[in-house]
């Protein structure tokens, strides 16, 4: 404590304020950006001011910092970073009282819609920066918050000082009764001429007295011998103190109460003897510590340094099953199983000062034993000498038992955890096997189907072979019903989105019902709204094992009258639609208390219904899950004998895609794409004819190998351009063929697994096995062709277009220009020549290691990584001087990427968006590749 003028200032005072005046700390600014060069350039701009810059690369970083870090003036963030941008971040920091006003200023290249700027506004932002930005303007906005934050600081620092000041004067005026009434015993003053002049409530209490009752009044007169206590008061007047002077006060009931008392002298500020302080404490310790003893439940022991028992509990009695006077004045050790271990016990209590759940075991007198945990502390008289130790045992042996029962529990759970997990591989196997031996024959049927659809037909030759189609999408689909059940546990359920024609996709699967309906005399109406536009995205496929359930379980259901298929729009905005579907019968209806559970797994509306009408109860749970996994609803109405309404609602995107026919579907050989051999690996002979069919129209030559073995020993002999291999097959499967493929015979064309297995297969496991992609049967044409052609693109299609232009490079490379322009770069960083060195190498690091992750991305069609890497790839084009358009390119292909991931239309991408793509990825590529060898000149120059 130090004095200032008059007043006293405690030192929590008074150190922050003197170090304050001492040395004024730097600032601190917090930089949120995704790019490193775009944080190094905002702190070379910042370092001419007294900032400390912390830096954080994405907003997930930027909060674990506020979290361990406090005292920021301003944050300078950047608004579009990968996985959670600059709104997002910012909406974070506000939710926290903490930074609820801390400025933030948003850091963007892209503010042009005045919607952005609100949504900015309203996230938490007080200003905006727009790339590229005025250094000297960057600074004064800083500049000005900075202030702010001293002034606020300051105001703080003032606050904190006075309301010290102000508690200390509290402090100062309430600290003699603070003293007064902080003692549990009762406490006297009391003047020179032996009258109280003050007490505290613990007097008050054990006189039975009130405060006016006893000030002013004679210390003598409320112990039964006045003299006693005069003597005492005069005692401590001579000698300035007492210890322990027994007197015995008479309570206002006439109770007498044993006290020891000690008192000193008090002076004043000169010095001069004034009166005495007395504190009365009750003489009734060794009942006090009797009770304390007993109340523990736990055996409790008194020691002594030599090892013998001076006192005891009730408790440690009935554990040890012997008379107290027998038990005191024995050996601590002489109790336990483990004589030397409780001397260590003991040992360790006098060492350390404590012993804390040390394991003991007791022993009863007749020989039972209980495990205990052993806890003790010393114990010192007034002077602080150890007098022996307390120790308590706590009985753990239920705890044991409970312990070992739950290690027995977790052995059984384990166990059973084990058999269920096998019964999961079992069922999963049982599945993979039905799923493969049902959808070989069907790739064929489906397959060969398709190929007949392209040939001449007439109208009902086309009509029919549409239904034959439709069916045999539809028995795939209900095949798929058992193995969704799976996937939406699993949470492993997908859906494409494609343009389709709703109308006519509608059409073709209520037609295959038209037969069976009018067979049993029932009629079906269909009410189509033409308000909805004819070409949609969404998944048809699902959406016909939606209605194909729902029509079965209606045509079931229904012996008269009709079946009626309602489809209105009944919402839309600028991208989607909103549609509901209703599917009505005149059928014996649904009681009411079974409304709810008929969406339940195997669960029909009575226990008859199986019986009399089939099924399995699984087609309305299928239903149910796969509406809501896409964001719909379902809703059903019912009345007994009256019929069922069935409704649900889905969304679609709207799209000015047309949606492709199976009989539009040409192939065009792609230019560079000549004089293809493809490698067939299959065991089944009608699919063996199918994939030479579908390669035939392709354009492409093909070889058939029945099996592994026979695959090898072709490619020994011959030379492939890609592989098809078929993953199930017998004397070697398409995994271990692959394996010997790409170690022993060190190939690396293409391999493409075609596999009837849905439920275990994945592009993550094929690759593994040294694939390059997977086609699930039935084979889509479409899909087959796609990634043929990307995977023999990726192979080789650009050697071969580029030895056609040989020539042309040459000459566009005596005429390239420069491509950077330095002049920003040096104005951002103040023509620093090491801020500017270290941008070029970190330009020249990230720069090619982004373009391979763009084409990597472009190649696998990982539309979610090249998203990312056309954002961070787009600020480095303006602060090397490069031209905007190549900027605009990368932004292009972030949106189109962006687009890409939010249809999850991996395998089903038009052609025309990844042309698109690709051409923008080139560009790209050949800017940043000169890009890098301009720079790489100008780093000698600067060194």
């Amino acid at each position: 404590m130090e004095e200032w003028g008059s007043i006293v200032l405690p030192d929590k005072i008074k150190q922050p304020y003197f170090k304050e005046m001492e040395k004024e700390e730097a600032i601190k600014i917090l930089l949120v950006d995704d790019r490193p060069e775009n944080l190094l350039a905002l702190e070379v701009i910042l370092s001419s001011g007294n900032y400390s810059c912390i830096k954080a690369n994405s907003g997930k970083e930027a909060l674990k910092i506020l979290l361990r870090e406090y005292g920021f003036a301003i944050i300078l963030m950047d608004v579009q970073m990968p996985v959670m941008d600059g709104f997002e971040t910012a909406e974070l920091i506000r939710q926290s009282e903490k930074f609820k006003h801390l400025p933030i200023i948003f850091l963007t290249a892209n503010m042009n819609a005045p919607e952005h700027v609100f949504k900015g506004y309203q996230a938490g932002a007080v200003d905006y920066m727009i790339k590229p930005f005025s250094p000297e303007i960057l600074k004064a906005k800083v500049a000005v918050f900075v202030e702010l934050y001293k002034k606020k600081q300051e105001l703080l620092r003032q606050k904190e000082q006075l309301n010290g000041l102000n508690d200390r004067l509290h402090q100062q005026s309430k600290y003699v009764r603070s003293l007064i009434e902080a003692s549990p015993d009762p406490l006297i003053t009391v003047n020179s001429d032996g009258k109280i002049t003050d007490m505290n409530e613990a007097l008050l209490n054990i006189t039975g007295k009130a405060w006016d009752q006893i000030i002013y009044t004679s210390f003598f007169d409320y112990f039964t011998n006045r003299q006693m206590a005069k003597e005492m008061y005069e005692h401590i007047f001579s000698q300035g103190s007492i210890i322990d002077s027994p007197l015995t006060l008479r309570n206002q009931d006439g109770r007498l109460i044993e006290m020891l008392c000690n008192g000193a002298v008090h002076k004043d500020d000169s010095g001069k003897v004034v009166g005495v302080v007395i504190v009365a404490r009750e003489k009734i310790l060794s009942k006090y510590s009797r009770t304390l003893i007993e109340a523990s439940l736990d055996p409790l022991v008194t020691i002594s340094p030599e090892g013998k028992i001076t006192d005891m509990n009730e408790a440690t009695v009935n554990i040890v099953g012997m008379a107290r006077e027998k038990i005191k004045g024995t050996d601590f050790f002489d109790y336990f199983t483990e004589q030397e271990k409780a001397r260590k016990v003991y040992e360790e209590v006098f060492e350390n000062g404590f012993v804390m759940d040390y394991p003991l075991t007791l022993r009863h007198n007749d020989g039972k034993l209980t495990e205990v945990l052993f806890n003790g502390s010393v114990y010192k008289d007034d002077r602080g000498h150890v007098q022996g130790v307390v120790i308590i045992a706590r009985d753990v042996t239920a705890q044991r038992i409970f312990e070992n029962e739950l290690i027995e529990a977790k052995k059984s759970a384990e166990q059973e955890r084990h058999i269920a997990e096998a019964a999961v591989k079992a069922k999963q196997q049982f599945l993979s096997n039905m799923s493969h031996e049902i959808r070989t024959p069907m790739n064929a049927i489906i397959g060969f189907t398709k190929v007949i659809m392209k040939t001449d037909l007439n109208e009902k030759q086309k009509e029919y072979l549409g239904a034959i189609k439709t069916s045999g999408d539809t028995l795939i689909v209900l095949i798929n019903d058992i193995l969704d059940l799976a996937k939406v546990d699993a949470g492993k359920m997908t859906f494409s989105h494609i343009p389709f024609n709703l109308s006519a996709s509608i059409a073709a699967m209520l037609h295959m019902f038209e037969t069976k309906l009018e067979e049993n005399g029932l009629k079906l109406i269909r009410k189509y709204d033409q308000g909805i536009p004819e070409v949609l995205v969404g998944d048809p496929v699902r959406l016909h094992q939606i209605i194909m359930n729902l029509m079965s379980n209606a045509a079931k259901f229904t012996k008269n009258g009709a079946i009626t298929v309602d489809v209105r729009l009944i919402g839309e905005d600028a991208d989607k639609v909103t549609i509901e579907f209703a599917i009505e019968d005149t059928g014996i209806g649904i009681a009411e208390n079974k409304l709810e559970s008929i969406f339940e797994n195997f669960q029909q509306a009575s226990s008859g219904t199986s019986r009399v009408f089939g099924g399995t109860g699984l087609g309305l749970a299928i239903v149910k899950q796969l509406i809501e996994a896409q964001g719909g609803s379902i809703q059903v109405k019912s009345q007994m004998g009256q019929g069922s309404r069935f409704s649900f609602t889905l969304d679609f995107k709207k799209t000015k895609a047309k949606a492709e026919t199976e009989t539009e579907k040409n192939f065009i050989p792609e230019v560079g794409i000549q004089n293809i051999k493809v490698l067939v690996v299959e065991d089944v002979p009608l699919n063996q004819l199918l994939m030479k069919t579908l390669l035939l129209e392709f354009g492409f030559e093909s070889d058939v190998a029945d099996n592994g073995k026979i695959a090898l020993e072709k490619l020994k002999t011959n030379r492939y351009d890609i592989v098809l291999m078929d993953l199930q097959m017998p004397e070697m499967n398409g995994f271990e063929t692959t394996e010997q493929i790409r170690k022993n015979m060190n190939l690396q064309m293409p391999i493409i697994a075609l596999t009837a297995d849905v439920t275990s297969v994945d592009g993550e496991k094929c690759k593994l096995a040294g694939m390059n992609d997977y086609i699930s049967k039935p084979i889509d044409e479409t899909i087959l062709y796609e990634k043929i052609i990307r995977h023999l693109k990726t192979a080789g299609h650009r050697k071969i277009a580029r030895e056609g232009k040989k020539e042309e490079k040459k000459e566009e490379k005596k005429q390239r220009k420069r491509c950077t322009d330095l002049n920003y770069l040096k104005e951002l960083t103040r023509n620093s020549t090491d801020a500017i060195r270290e941008m070029i190498e970190i330009y020249l690091v990230q720069t090619p290691q982004l373009i391979k992750t763009m084409k990597l991305a472009m190649d696998n069609q990982n539309w979610d990584s090249l998203k990312i890497a056309a954002h961070s790839i787009r600020p480095s084009f303006s602060i090397m001087g490069i031209a905007p358009e190549f900027e605009n390119s990368a932004e292009t292909m972030e949106t189109q990427a962006a687009s890409l991931c939010d249809k999850k239309a991996i395998g089903s991408v038009e052609k025309e968006t990844t042309d698109l793509l690709w051409t923008l990825f080139l560009k790209i590529e050949a800017v940043c590749l000169q890009a890098c060898a301009e720079l790489k000149k100008e780093l000698p120059l600067r060194s």
